[in-house]
């Protein structure tokens, strides 16, 4: 018996996971992934947005220029890096200004400091490789780039040192109101039982909504492809480069990332399918074709990996948080796309305080926010970094080449709360395997640890849970499963 459920481990849940933590109550988040962070929240733009682009006095406005104020404490006492890089909306006919002019009224109505437009002499200054047809553009000192992984697991831990248990793997599959008021949830991992259920499923959020509510919901998933550029290419733009927005979406933005690599993407391709995150060849092209139109000589022969990421578009593009009418004791939070990763924590907050306002929830003494990172030696002082290798070898043994991660990062990252289990478990704490060769040398090496440290059979080991197992037998016959 629980206080509280969240279903769904994204970036949402786990933020508000870690703002239920704060309280006195029980909490459980389940996931049908085995892992958090494996849906939206691990495929997007990766961006901080200013708040300019939502509708003025929408939901969608507020969390996100919430959530924009408060990521500097967040990366702060959550150990992960964030820069306001800021952005540019770029404008490459005159005849489109009155649309630039649109945005700043709006983004000044929410709220968002220092926006300006800035003309082309200044925009070229500041910008050298946009378009020479660039005439001006809206300038968001405000918007910065984080990573979404980090962000995720680190909201996630936060919430786990703090009392909050999750359960992986889990699959619900029904959900049914008792005559005592009580949600009893079937799932793939055995029945649970809670006062309330908080919906945080992503693009699943609208058929659980409709399973308990008559005023049904409509999402469609909206597939966006990127590619993801080698670090060579990482200096060609410093700021978030968008054209004017569309009523698909920004639009494809080309933007560093916090990590130093150069990212153009998103398409905006409405889908059926809930699990169709495949590229396609027509979406890279098109966003290729999109990203040149305002970004001149853009170096995409130094693309080391696409992907595709599905986005909850709700009918009328906005959050839905909040109780349905007819489903007592039931919390939406869904239809959260762009800017979802963003307003996270401002939505926790959000449904944090409603929670402890319908629970009347009394504050725990003893909760910490702060929570540290990966300790990664290659940031560190030398002689500090030699003495951790001379404390402990395996700092000293790289593992990824690419990204210079350590042995002891990838233990690290296995023996934390929600440790790693799975090889992109590890990329995403670690960044093992995200470098130019993506995974060719250090797969191996990472089985081998994983297999160590879990005492897991080798065809056991995934590359990202499921069915994905990396080993599929064995090359002589007999030789038995490595242990």
């Amino acid at each position: 018996m629980y206080d509280i459920v969240v279903i769904g481990a994204g970036v949402s849940g786990c933020a508000i996971a870690r703002e239920l933590s704060r309280y006195d109550a029980s909490v459980l988040v389940v996931d049908r992934e085995e892992d958090v962070c494996c849906g939206t929240s691990k495929a997007n733009s990766a961006i901080v947005h200013a708040g300019f682009d939502a509708a003025e006095g929408s939901l969608m406005a507020q969390m996100n220029v919430r959530g924009n104020r408060m990521m500097d404490d967040l990366a702060r006492d959550l150990d992960i890096p964030f820069k306001r890089n800021g952005a540019f909306v770029v404008c490459i006919d005159e005849t489109q200004r009155d649309g630039l002019n649109a945005l700043l009224a709006r983004g000044e109505k929410n709220g968002v400091e220092g926006l300006r437009i800035v003309e082309k002499e200044e925009l070229h200054r500041m910008e050298p490789n946009l378009s020479d047809d660039a005439v001006c553009a809206l300038y968001a000192p405000s918007s910065g780039i984080i990573c979404p992984f980090r962000l995720t697991i680190a909201m996630a831990e936060c919430a786990a040192q703090n009392g909050v248990e999750f359960r992986f793997n889990t699959r619900v599959d029904a959900l049914l109101r008792n005559a005592e008021g009580n949600w009893h949830l079937t799932t793939s991992t055995g029945p649970i039982v809670t006062r309330y259920v908080i919906n945080a499923a992503g693009v699943y959020s609208a058929d659980f909504h409709n399973r308990v509510s008559t005023k049904q919901l409509h999402i469609v998933p909206r597939r966006g492809d990127y590619c993801l550029l080698d670090r060579e290419a990482g200096t060609h733009v410093s700021h978030t480069i968008f054209p004017q927005p569309t009523a698909m979406g920004k639009g494809i933005l080309v933007t560093p990332t916090i990590h130093g690599n150069l990212m153009v993407g998103p398409t905006a391709i409405d889908i059926d399918n809930l699990e169709a995150t495949a590229t396609t060849a027509e979406g890279i092209d098109t966003l290729i074709a999109g990203a040149s139109a305002y970004v001149k000589d853009l170096p995409i022969r130094k693309v080391i990996t696409s992907f595709a990421g599905l986005r909850a578009h709700e009918d009328g593009h906005e959050f839905v948080l909040g109780e349905p009418e007819d489903a007592p004791h039931f919390i939406d939070c869904a239809g959260i796309e762009s800017p979802g990763l963003t307003s996270a924590p401002a939505i926790g907050e959000y449904i944090g305080n409603l929670m402890k306002e319908k629970m009347s929830l009394r504050e725990k003494s003893g909760w910490n926010g702060i929570r540290k990172d990966v300790l990664k030696p290659v940031g560190i002082d030398i002689e500090k970094r030699n003495a951790l290798i001379k404390e402990n070898p395996a700092y000293g043994t790289i593992i990824c080449r690419c990204e210079t991660i350590s042995e002891g990062e990838i233990i690290d990252a296995i023996r934390r709360p929600l440790g790693a289990r799975s090889l992109d478990g590890i990329k995403r704490r670690t960044r093992a395997g995200m470098g130019r060769c993506q995974a060719g040398f250090c797969s191996p090496r990472v089985m081998e640890i994983l297999h160590r440290e879990l005492d897991l059979p080798m065809d056991e080991i995934t590359k990202s849970g499921r069915q994905s197992v990396m080993v599929f037998g064995q090359t002589k016959a007999g030789g038995g499963v490595i242990r």
